[in-house]
């Protein structure tokens, strides 16, 4: 039961990284019609709600045309507070929430740190977490 659990989560990861993967080459091709295309997405964590913890920001993205990794610390970051009676209200209008749903999915598999960006490089297709 224990090996199949793994492999069933390790399935599960599988897909939902796929779905973050698939949303952001969507974001880059419309930003790519004006110039070049970015060929890499990251996500900064974000701490929600006291209950939720800190889960993967669906929210900041800084794209880039080079491998290098942006500077996304929180002190060099500019972050928006938002009312906690509005927060459901700002997911609602400005996420995209199939990315939304599977960024808070692999949140809730391998919960982030503070100090863990998402990068989503777009021409291999892979999903890594850097630590800053």
């Amino acid at each position: 039961m224990e090996s199949l659990t793994i492999e069933a989560l390790n399935a599960t990861e599988g897909k939902l990284r796929d779905v973050v993967v698939d949303r952001v080459v969507a974001f880059a091709a419309q930003e790519g019609a004006d110039g070049p295309a970015p060929v890499a997405a990251y996500f900064t964590t974000i701490e929600r709600r006291a209950e939720e913890g800190v889960a993967w920001s669906p929210f900041v993205a800084a794209l880039t045309a080079t491998e290098e990794v942006p500077d996304l610390r929180h002190t060099r970051t500019q972050a928006i507070a938002v009312p906690v009676g509005e927060a459901e209200l700002t997911e609602k209008v400005f996420a995209d929430q199939e990315l939304v749903s599977a960024l808070n999915r692999l949140a809730a598999i391998d919960p982030p740190d503070h100090e863990d960006v998402l990068r989503v490089h777009l021409p291999t297709r892979q999903i890594t977490r850097v630590r800053i």
